[in-house]
């Protein structure tokens, strides 16, 4: 019974809770209570520790006056500045950069461009090397992905050769009631028909109702770059004569938010017949076109082009620029809290020349 007793004392002894102020023999230490994490290194989603970083990533282009790429300045030349306040730079390399880029190809071009753009598809492959990774999307009213993102180029050559590119009559009757009607990817249209069958009526004027959704169709291409590696250039290669339609669901602002929150930078070739700049001569300054518009707010560049040898020597000069840019980073300091949004501007210290680079970031798209 004694040892019975003893037993169920020991027993009793072990379950205790260890009080706070119990001494404990010399040389043992108490177990570490159990602790939270803060809040900003756990991962909400059970999946591990996130680390939530505020480092901005700013990749740069700097041409001269004649819109040639310059490539030898040094970290100390460039300042940085966020909400007019002069940030210190973390790090600098001008390496460069592998690429992830989405081809975005207008489906609806007049008939001549589409001609052009088609005998020069399978040049652009040429332009992505062994570590680069590219997705094929046409659009017109509404984006299609061709091919997903993909290192081999092989098949990327073969998708430019099969694709068609889409095309409309440049010109077009003065109504509705006209006998020819327009000419749709080589098909004509019943006359006396107040559309085309394409969803493309036509105006009384002669000119076409474009259904072309540029802004959705850069939304889109945007969201591809969801999971795509942070250490890649991420580039959207736009060709396009910059139609644009009336009916899209994400306006230019929003867009051009979600281009800023990936680290997307897009850069256009336009194929338009108004060309306001020398053929294959960067455009420098900040137009209202929406293709010049985007590319700029977003540190890319925007070409003119439509023939075909001056189309297939920008596919190469696109890639090239993209890839040889400047990267600097920082992490920001005495920014305004209050304000999601926040402007960057890059200067360089030596004189006559042009800097392209994002035109901000927003806080929201720190860590992702």
């Amino acid at each position: 019974m004694v040892q019975k007793n003893l037993a169920l004392g020991i027993i009793s002894l072990l379950s205790m809770p260890v009080l706070a102020g119990a001494q404990l023999p010399r040389g043992q230490q108490a177990p570490p209570a159990a602790s939270t994490p803060p809040a900003a290194a756990q991962n909400q989603g059970g999946g591990g520790i996130r680390v939530v970083t505020t480092r901005v990533i700013v990749p740069v282009t700097v041409k001269d006056s004649q819109g040639h790429l310059v490539g030898d300045l040094q970290k100390d030349e460039f300042r940085v500045l966020v909400d007019g306040m002069e940030q210190k730079i973390l790090t600098f390399t001008s390496d460069p950069s592998p690429l992830s880029a989405v081809i975005l190809i207008d489906d609806d071009l007049a008939q001549k461009q589409a001609e052009e753009i088609q005998k020069s598809l399978t040049t652009i492959s040429a332009g992505f090397g062994p570590n680069d990774e590219a997705a094929l999307v046409t659009f017109s009213e509404y984006p299609t992905t061709v091919q997903d993102f993909s290192s081999n180029n092989d098949d990327l050559f073969t998708r430019l050769k099969r694709l068609q590119v889409g095309s409309h009559s440049a010109s077009a009757a003065t109504g509705p009631t006209s006998v020819p009607g327009p000419v749709i990817n080589g098909n004509t249209n019943p006359a006396n028909t107040p559309a085309t069958g394409l969803g493309i009526p036509l105006h009384g004027s002669g000119r076409y109702q474009t259904f072309t959704a540029l802004d959705d169709a850069l939304y889109s291409a945007a969201d591809m770059f969801q999971d795509r590696q942070k250490n890649r250039r991420k580039i959207i290669f736009l060709i396009s004569d910059g139609s644009n339609s009336r009916q899209n669901r994400h306006t230019f602002n929003e867009t051009a938010r979600e281009l800023l929150r990936k680290d997307v930078s897009v850069y256009s070739i336009s194929v338009s017949h108004t060309i306001p700049a020398p053929v294959g001569k960067s455009l420098i300054e900040r137009g209202l076109a929406e293709l010049q518009k985007y590319a700029a707010d977003t540190g890319g560049d925007t070409f003119f082009a439509a023939k075909q040898p001056d189309l297939e020597r920008l596919y190469s000069d696109v890639t090239e620029e993209a890839r040889n840019q400047y990267t600097l980073a920082f992490e920001p300091n005495g920014v305004d809290k209050s304000h999601d949004f926040h402007p960057i501007e890059v200067r360089v210290r030596r004189p006559g020349l042009n800097v392209l680079t994002r035109q901000g970031y927003y806080d929201s798209g720190l860590g992702r």
